[in-house]
């Protein structure tokens, strides 16, 4: 089995699988964690760090705020660059960040916080942030209380973002003295192409051996139909519920 991080930085190699297959985040969730920053008169800047090809920078953007986009993998900021246009993008990690000193509103991770070390990455967050600006933490995990996507993700295996909220959760460090949460439901219609999309875009499927990824894929596309629909076009599909779990935290 790869180790952590070689399998954290394993996702250019997927960077179109992770596009086609990883789902957008609620405009809701992306509202919240930049809520105790309006009444701004001036566009928020806001730093996507982990933004791999852009799913959190494109919904950032939507809400008017000035993106900067910071990636360890040149692969998925080029793919992001195709995707989102017009967002300036650097490589970088959530512990070492190309911005200036308080330079930014907020700092946010999108599936990302779980590849970083929680103390430096805390420290480096709060040294780019303005005062009173907010670290967001913000994944979309299938919902398991669903007996067959908790079947899925036996077929797939877990990930270390659902191992880490399965327990106490995400850690801050100092300066942060804790983190406020809010959840959403909502359920993502897929093709089966977008679903081994998903599957083939987790670390731990690019990381495998040929063998063990084709049968995982084999076992996910059994599982497709037991549950597909044919919607209204004609084309295959099944309803994918999902729980998304924000965190936001006030740098002092």
């Amino acid at each position: 089995m790869a180790g952590h991080e070689e399998m954290s930085l394993s996702f250019g190699s997927a960077a179109g699988a992770y596009e086609s297959g990883r789902p957008d985040y609620p405009r809701e969730a992306v509202d919240w964690m930049l809520a105790p920053l309006r009444g701004h008169e001036r566009a928020l800047r806001v730093a996507d760090v982990g933004a791999g090809t852009g799913k959190l920078t494109r919904t950032v953007v939507e809400t008017g705020a000035d993106v900067v986009a910071i990636d360890p993998d040149p692969a998925m900021l080029a793919a992001l660059r195709e995707h989102v246009h017009g967002v300036p993008t650097f490589a970088g990690t959530g512990e070492r960040m190309p911005l200036p000193d308080a330079s930014v509103d907020a700092v946010l991770f999108g599936q990302a916080w779980h590849w970083v070390d929680p103390e430096a990455a805390s420290a480096e967050a709060a040294r780019v942030l303005r005062a009173d600006g907010v670290l967001g933490l913000v994944w979309n995990i299938r919902d398991e209380s669903d007996p067959w996507v908790a079947r899925l993700t036996a077929a797939m295996h877990g990930s270390h973002a659902e191992e880490m909220l399965s327990g106490e959760g995400p850690r801050v460090a100092a300066p942060f003295g804790g983190l406020e949460e809010r959840r959403w439901t909502w359920t993502r219609t897929v093709t089966r192409a977008a679903l081994l999309d998903m599957v083939s875009s987790r670390s731990y499927v690019i990381t495998a051996s040929e063998p063990e990824r084709a049968a995982i894929l084999a076992a996910v596309s059994g599982l497709f139909d037991e549950r597909r629909l044919t919607d209204a076009s004609g084309a295959e599909v099944v309803d994918l519920p999902y729980v998304t779990r924000a965190y936001r935290g006030i740098r002092p």
